[in-house]
């Protein structure tokens, strides 16, 4: 009796033990903190040409992505590309709550020194709530786009097909090269705008591009044109 009970005792200061930890664990307070879609799992963060592509989100060729929140209820976004294209934002228009949002087709804008960005929704389905926040301080979508910056959530209720048309996950990081290929291509001088430490793009790539060619960039990959 007197072993059981010793090891029920230890049993018992090991789980508290653990738990503690787990609650002082700078890393995930820290992610806790400031970016509400990341879960306690931990999910993982790759880079491809010094963009992050967390591999939590799913992916629209428009560079917007989906989180699921639960079922038929996704968070949506713009991917980090986007971001950096996009640069320093003077105001975000999104759609109202209960608007029915297309797949694949103009959902919010993006304006910036007069000139206007429109991007495409990754899902299909009704708008539920949006993002306040963002929209008071367009900052955010610079600084955290796959934090503080989300733009909405919605409900989607046929999933299957939605998801049928955004990438498959495997493919995202040669899909992510290529558009970073293709930036480079067409604007060379963007190709040095990275920060001094692991190549990490300049936070606003269009501040030394002119309102037309911003617009065309944005036009092309973001898939309005």
């Amino acid at each position: 009796m007197t072993v059981i009970l010793v090891l029920m005792t230890f049993a018992t200061f090991a789980m508290i033990d653990f738990f503690l930890s787990r609650s002082k664990n700078p890393r995930l307070a820290l992610a806790k903190a400031h970016n509400p879609a990341v879960t306690p799992s931990e999910p993982s963060l790759a880079y491809v040409d010094g963009f992050a592509i967390p591999d939590r989100m799913r992916y629209h060729s428009g560079h917007s992505w989906a989180l699921t929140e639960r079922k038929q209820i996704h968070r949506i976004g713009i991917d980090e590309f986007a971001a950096c294209l996009a640069g320093t934002i003077d105001k975000i228009e999104l759609p109202k709550p209960g608007q029915w949002l297309r797949q694949g087709q103009k959902a919010w804008s993006l304006q910036r020194s007069g000139a206007q960005a429109e991007m495409v929704s990754p899902v299909e389905g009704e708008v539920l709530q949006i993002n306040e926040e963002v929209l008071h301080n367009p900052a955010l979508l610079s600084s955290d786009p796959y934090g503080k910056g989300w733009l909405m959530t919605v409900h989607v209720p046929d999933e299957e097909n939605t998801f049928r048309n955004l990438l498959p996950s495997r493919m995202v990081p040669l899909w992510m090269r290529n558009a970073a290929e293709s930036l480079y291509a067409m604007q060379p001088q963007l190709a040095g705008m990275t920060a001094a430490d692991g190549g990490r793009p300049s936070a606003d790539l269009a501040d030394s591009m002119a309102n037309e060619d911003w617009e065309k960039m944005t036009r092309e990959f973001f898939l309005t044109r």
